[in-house]
């Protein structure tokens, strides 16, 4: 699924736009894009309007077909080799793409389908029962609401977002979104002992011990953000979410069927398909940086629609904005002569905080944090 190319876009100026104006009319109804939805639009704002340059189609390289791998977890614990063999294709995906799909990674496909229906349930309230959760504090236990940087990024994107810190301190189940309660609690067990176990393989794949990564504290912290993309009346004209990578260490996203999700590899745009009963795995703007560039975050970015509502569950294992002083460097075990370290230390908050109100504005926040 392509967005089309720039030749295809026709985007007039106007003199008389406001965009503040219009984008503070937006956050103000408290609805959301899917508020737009309802109300029958047939043309997007100009607040959404992406710069043409950002589609770009997404292509065959030298006339094959890249695709992201697919990683079989089956017999991890069984054989050695098969072990060492998954070891091998994590740290081959990790350092390359950035960007990899487990299967058999033991959560049920039951659980994964009930993941995506509590989305669907909670989008689907009346507006005016969603309004109760609408805030732009992030200190928040349950953030919802359209855009993060909605005030700072140079295009809105056609997406709405409720955000849940699941770990290290869970908020009560009733403050938990209306619709998926109880099967965000039992997914975000699930995912947190899927994302030690990978943290595990990425140590190994580093050449340290299994442990080191979580005892460095990237399994700490747990997000859930449920995304909402509706279908979209001018998917030529926006994207569902901009080019960017992630502010956290590890992310782990089940997609719905819809498709959308597109990897920056070797400067050309590749599709991540949905595979039943898969998770997309990434790596972490911080995870690069504690590995010193030996693992990379990609950019990704999630196109627009006519098909929809498409549903996402992304969960970071991040602390966002919590406080918490732990600093965070190249790993001292991965550093030589010959390898010193590319960036400075910083703490999860100070990244995320820094990420955070540069928005989505298509350019990655690491350089920020080089030496």
């Amino acid at each position: 699924m392509v967005v089309g190319s720039t030749d295809e876009i026709s985007v007039t100026p106007k003199t008389d736009y406001d965009r503040a104006s219009e984008l503070k009319a937006f956050d103000d109804t408290k609805a959301g894009v899917k508020g737009l939805v309802d109300a029958g639009v047939t043309m997007i704002p100009r607040i959404f309007y992406q710069p043409p340059d950002e589609f770009e189609k997404a292509s065959a390289l030298d006339n094959t077909k890249f695709s992201i791998p697919v990683i079989d977890l089956e017999g991890l614990f069984k054989d050695t080799a098969i072990r060492h063999g998954i070891i091998d294709r994590v740290r081959e995906a990790s350092a390359t793409c950035g960007f990899f799909q487990v299967i058999n990674h033991g959560i049920p496909v039951s659980v994964l389908e009930d993941v995506k229906n509590g989305i669907h349930r909670f989008y689907e309230l009346d507006t005016e029962v969603k309004k109760e959760f609408y805030t732009r504090d992030p200190m928040k236990a349950v953030v919802y609401n359209s855009n993060f940087d909605l005030y700072s990024a140079p295009a809105t994107n056609w997406r709405d977002t409720f955000i849940c810190y699941m770990a290290p301190n869970p908020p009560s189940q009733e403050d938990l979104p209306v619709g998926c309660r109880d099967i965000l609690l039992e997914y975000s067990k699930l995912v947190m002992k899927l994302g030690i176990l990978l943290f595990e393989l990425l140590s190994e794949a580093l050449g340290l011990n299994p442990d080191h990564l979580k005892e460095m504290g990237c399994a700490e912290g747990l997000i859930a953000l449920g995304h909402f993309y509706p279908a979209c009346p001018e998917p030529e004209l926006t994207l569902g979410t901009s080019k960017h990578s992630d502010n956290d260490f590890l992310t782990l996203l089940l997609q719905d069927h819809i498709g959308g999700l597109q990897v920056l590899y070797k400067n050309k745009w590749i599709d991540v398909p949905p595979v039943p009963g898969a998770l997309v795995v990434n790596i972490g703007d911080v995870l690069q940086l504690i590995s010193n560039d030996r693992f990379v975050s990609v950019e990704h970015r999630v196109l627009a629609n006519r098909v929809g509502p498409r549903v996402s569950m992304a969960s970071f294992f991040c602390t966002g904005v919590l406080p918490n002083s732990k600093l965070y460097g190249p790993i001292k075990e991965l550093l030589s002569e010959d390898n010193p370290p590319k960036y400075r230390e910083t703490s999860m908050a100070d990244y995320v905080t820094y990420f955070n109100a540069k928005g989505l504005d298509g350019t990655s926040a690491l350089p920020h944090f080089m030496i």
